[in-house]
């Protein structure tokens, strides 16, 4: 819901770094594999009942997840790397909840098992829609350049980012926030529906 309009601080240290980044051999998917690395490393601390350094770990693999397209844009968007980026970010945002389901199974599967499904509702509503976006033509800048269409949604990037720190600096209330947050997702995923609905016409 805010990702589009938090572009506007976010964008300028990222292409700062990135403009540094691009002086050097790294390249954009480099970043991206490093950062899913970091993102798992950081779900298997959770998972042993580290919260704290899991939260570290995921908020750094945040960083890198701003900075791979930072550089892409500067060097070259690819569709390797657009297929790199989105299938790094789904694997994070699927392990870092699965990582408390294993840290506290009696309190947190079910809550995560209800958050993990809403995950699935509103990702294969924005990935159908992109595909057939595709086909189309269609294209938007609202989210930054991107190799696939965004359609925004009541959860997006940040939204998800504070439930897990959320869910990070307060384990104990995971069960509560989980299921909020999966509330919030499957009605961002109806509404990408309706939204689709009408565009596709």
């Amino acid at each position: 819901m805010f990702d589009a309009r938090l572009r506007v601080w976010i964008d300028p240290p990222l292409n700062a770094v990135a403009a540094n980044l691009s002086r050097t051999n790294l390249s954009a998917n480099q970043l991206t594999l490093i950062g899913l690395a970091i993102g798992l490393a950081g779900a298997a601390a959770i998972a042993a009942g580290a919260p704290r350094v899991g939260l570290l770990l995921f908020l750094i693999n945040r960083l890198f997840d701003g900075l791979d397209g930072a550089l892409a844009r500067r060097k070259a968007l690819t569709d390797r790397g657009g297929f790199l980026d989105i299938v790094s970010d789904f694997l994070i945002y699927a392990t870092i909840p699965l990582a408390f389901a294993f840290a506290d199974p009696v309190s947190n599967a079910l809550p995560i098992a209800a958050l993990l499904a809403s995950f699935i509702a509103s990702g294969v509503t924005f990935l159908a829609f992109a595909a057939i976006a595709a086909g189309r033509g269609l294209s938007t800048t609202a989210q930054g350049a991107k190799s696939i269409y965004y359609l925004a949604g009541l959860a997006e990037g940040f939204e998800t980012i504070v439930a897990f720190v959320a869910m990070c600096v307060w384990p104990d209330y995971v069960p509560v926030i989980a299921t909020t947050f999966a509330v919030v997702c499957a009605v961002s995923a109806v509404a990408r529906i309706f939204t689709a609905m009408r565009a596709l016409v």
